[in-house]
């Protein structure tokens, strides 16, 4: 069995709680609801670290900001939504393009599924819209951060 960092598992922990806190205090109000940057701190660590870190990150603060914000019905499904999100979008080389499609499928499709066993297929449908685009602007957000951070580290 491979150790594990200490230093590593401090870096997830805190990367972990700044995208909670993005998720917490930006919302961008939608006409379906709103979207948060969580997603731009699981993206990030995805591209900056890989899929392993990816999806710790994903699905700890997936989970974790439904219990702080009082959703408990879906904190097992954004353990699972976030978590494959951030293993996929962690894919490097030729499989990053097919990674990043996996990712946003396992996000959104996550979330259309399990809002549709509770609320049905009109609520399902109308939040796929604001799922994508959380989606797209965290995916856009944690590339050009982790880019940043590459150019700073050389």
């Amino acid at each position: 069995m491979k150790k594990t960092n200490l230093s590593q598992l401090t870096t997830l922990a805190i990367i972990s709680s700044l995208s909670i806190i993005l998720g917490i205090y930006i919302q961008i109000k939608t006409p379906t609801g709103f979207l948060t940057l969580l997603d731009a701190g699981i993206f990030f660590t995805a591209f900056y670290f890989g899929s392993k870190e990816g999806a710790i990150v994903g699905g700890l603060s997936g989970f974790l900001i439904d219990l702080i914000l009082g959703y408990p019905n879906w904190m097992v499904i954004s353990l699972f939504a976030h978590g494959g999100q951030g293993f996929f979008a962690g894919w490097a080389g030729q499989k990053r393009g097919v990674g990043l499609i996996f990712a946003t499928i396992t996000m959104v499709g996550g979330y259309f599924l399990a809002s549709n066993a509770m609320y049905g297929y009109a609520a399902a449908s109308a939040d796929i819209y604001g799922n994508l685009l959380q989606n797209m602007v965290g995916m856009a957000v944690g590339f050009s951060v982790s880019q940043a951070l590459k150019r700073l580290k050389k």
